[in-house]
């Protein structure tokens, strides 16, 4: 009879995916001019949540029946409470983790919206310019595009 593995070892699964499921995300790049070229959004997640302090870009899942630009508009409403304009879309990125779950991350571009930015969800909220990026402590799945917009290889005019 095999030994039942302790739960520690078992892989953690992304919040709300199963092993071989992809989880579609719209996600922001927010930005604002800034004294050295444009500045981005950046957020940090709470010390509750999944993936704990670690920083990532706003936007959430896409819902059945959802474009990823109604998704994203809907996500940045419900987070930051803003009415944002989604732009153009910038990159499209696949992250497998190890515990076998999926996500599908559809980044747009956002330079303009109506309100005001009211961290509703976050334990932090920063502008900050590219070059600052990869010294923060991203979700893994936003690691690639970071460096990518660091090193200037991803424009986002």
């Amino acid at each position: 009879m095999k030994k039942p593995i302790p739960k520690l070892n078992r892989p953690r699964r992304t919040p709300g995916t199963k092993a071989g499921e992809v989880r579609l995300v719209a996600a922001a790049l927010i930005l604002r001019p800034g004294e050295a070229g444009d500045e981005v959004l950046v957020c940090q997640r709470k010390a509750d949540q999944p993936m704990a302090l670690k920083w990532e870009f706003p936007g959430g899942k896409i819902e059945a029946g959802e474009s990823a630009e109604q998704a994203l508009k809907r996500e940045l409403n419900e987070e930051l409470g803003i009415d944002a304009e989604i732009g153009r879309p910038l990159i499209r990125i696949r992250h497998n983790y190890r515990n076998g779950g999926a996500v599908d991350l559809q980044f747009f571009v956002v330079r303009s919206f109506a309100g005001e930015l009211d961290n509703r969800i976050f334990n932090e909220m920063r502008w900050m310019g590219f070059e600052k990026l990869p010294h923060m402590d991203f979700l893994a799945a936003d690691l690639g595009l970071i460096k990518d917009l660091a090193d200037g290889k991803i424009s986002v005019s």
